[in-house]
């Protein structure tokens, strides 16, 4: 059987523009002989829909949209994603599911049974979980068909848990199996982390040996706010080898032969994860702005190295035409943060403008000496040059219609190293899921052929400059240390004690602790940021603002 598998990028509740795309690709698969034709995870709809799903005309919509493209299902088969109600007077009121259609009518619905509910995934909160598992009979094919969490029900206990518990009581593939299915098919939503492509690989892998079967795995691609879905598609023979690999960060489509499949030669797409990293980033900004019909960024371009990868990433995603660099010096900026700066924009070709803010601070200053009188210069001092630059920036952000492009980094946003209303401000957090060490190794990526980021702002020492002579560390540890304590504790989730287990000094992890802890409030008034890890400041880690926790 020919089937055509339809990696697309969905836009969250344009039903017009899915069910269009949808509709559109269901024609070339039918050019081409498809006789099935399949779609990601709740694609009618998008991925994630959240709480659209608790409005009854969004139900409605995704009803119409089905209905929509039932009717040119004449002559290929079709599996699409989409929420469907639950007629039961119990549980949740909808499912998530699979929609097959046949012959211009909905033959099936395949309910998922497995719903997330960690880390940036909330399914249980909509979803009624299923408990029926059965297979999809068409042409020659018993299609072995499942949503995304199916298949990981394993995998979860090794990433989600460390109590060596199962977290799911059912596995779905195993009920499935019992009806010896001659291929599976999985249809998901996976957004992107820098390890995702190795474990979905591994996980399919595994098992297509442990059933010996074909395995067709497809993902969605695009940007979702701040989730980022990468594609990777894939296709898995019975002996655990890729036979076919999707492309990443794009819409790709494909045409397979199910006899074919264990056959085929070995095709996979090997890239590193600071590639992926940087692709995932750029495609983030693109349907960020492109999804909420944005056009122009802005921000402040320091000189550093934090604001000079945000500067290439938004050129590379929006146009070098559509984004503004805005220097904004003070009276403590050395001459190298502007030349480096200059610099950087000559080569990537992007506006800027320099705007110093000297006299906008003295201003503030003056009006509040009275109030400071008898008092040392210090922190607040130093808060009002960062919060000085953010009006600048907002304010040409609203005269001009531009977005503002956060630049802070995770080491950063862990330990509170920014200024609430300053720096910190924006309408997207581009590089928030990146520690300190990382910005400087993608900096190093991007450089790998010719410099593009000057060289003296990877290797000078890393700088508010908001008072004499300032270094980062003055007030943090060094980075290579500090971003290996905030991996532990924030993405591996080890406690205190494990961590000073480990060999890290006592007091230094307290402090580390301390400060993350202290900081949760700042971090519930930022902007979204671009998720590249498995555990990012956000939607993914929900911890109390008044909690205190430390050894």
């Amino acid at each position: 059987m020919k089937i055509a598998l339809a990696q697309l990028n969905f836009h969250i509740g344009n039903f017009e523009y899915n069910v269009n795309k949808i509709i559109s690709n269901i024609s070339s698969a039918k050019s081409l002989g498809a006789e099935l034709i399949v779609f990601p995870e709740l694609s009618i709809c998008g991925y994630p829909p959240r709480d659209f799903l608790e409005f009854d005309d969004f139900i409605s919509k995704c009803e119409s949209a089905v209905s929509q493209i039932a009717q040119h299902c004449n002559g290929i088969a079709a599996i699409v994603g989409v929420p469907s109600k639950n007629n039961s007077t119990t549980g949740k009121p909808l499912y998530n599911s699979a929609c097959f259609i046949e012959n211009q009518k909905v033959k099936k619905f395949v309910h998922k049974g497995l719903l997330p509910n960690y880390d940036v995934f909330d399914e249980y909160r909509y979803f009624e979980p299923s408990n029926v598992f059965e297979i999809v009979m068409f042409k020659d094919e018993c299609i072995a068909l499942t949503i995304c969490e199916d298949i990981w029900e394993e995998e979860v206990l090794d990433t989600e848990s460390k109590s060596g518990r199962r977290l799911y009581k059912i596995s779905p593939m195993e009920e499935l199996m019992k009806q010896n299915p001659s291929i599976a098919i999985n249809i998901s939503a996976s957004p992107f982390n820098y390890n995702q492509d190795k474990t979905r690989k591994k996980l399919l892998q595994r098992i297509s040996v442990k059933n010996n079967l074909a395995f067709i795995y497809l993902n969605q691609v695009g940007g979702q706010t701040e989730l980022v879905f990468d594609g990777g598609s894939l296709v898995v023979g019975n002996n655990g080898e890729i036979k076919n690999q999707l492309k990443f960060f794009e819409e790709d489509f494909l045409l397979i032969d199910s006899e074919k499949i264990n056959n085929s030669p070995k095709s996979e797409i090997e890239k590193t994860s600071i590639e992926l990293i940087y692709q995932a980033l750029v495609l983030g900004i693109k349907d960020y702005f492109k999804k909420l019909n944005f056009s122009k960024a802005i921000l402040g371009l320091s000189g550093g190295i934090d604001s000079a990868l945000t500067l290439v990433l938004a050129v590379e995603a929006l146009g070098k035409e559509n984004v503004l660099a805005v220097l904004l010096p003070s009276k403590y900026s050395s001459d190298h943060s502007v030349s480096d700066s200059l610099k950087l924009v000559e080569t990537l070709g992007c506006n800027h403008q320099i705007i110093p803010i000297e006299n906008g601070v003295a201003s503030v200053e003056d009006s509040l000496k009275e109030m400071f009188a008898g008092q040392q210069p210090g922190l607040a001092e130093e808060n009002i040059q960062a919060r000085m630059r953010a009006i600048i920036l907002m304010a040409i952000s609203n005269k001009f219609g531009y977005i503002l492009l956060n630049t802070s980094n995770k080491s950063e946003a862990a330990v509170g190293y920014g200024t609430l209303y300053g720096d910190m401000c924006g309408g997207l957090s581009v590089i928030g899921d990146l520690f300190k060490t990382q910005v400087y190794e993608l900096c190093n990526y991007i450089n790998r052929e010719k410099e593009i980021i000057p060289q003296h702002i990877i290797t000078k020492a890393p700088s508010a400059e908001l008072r004499p002579n300032q270094k980062d560390s003055d007030s943090l540890p060094d980075y290579e240390i500090l971003d290996k304590i905030l991996n532990l504790y924030i993405q591996e989730r080890e406690g205190p004690q494990e961590i000073i287990n480990m060999g890290f000094d006592a007091t230094l992890v307290n402090r580390v602790f301390n400060l993350v802890n202290r900081s949760e409030y700042k971090r519930q008034q930022t902007p979204p940021i671009l998720r590249v890890s498995k555990k990012a400041f956000g939607q993914g880690r929900r911890m109390q603002i008044v909690a205190d926790y430390s050894v």
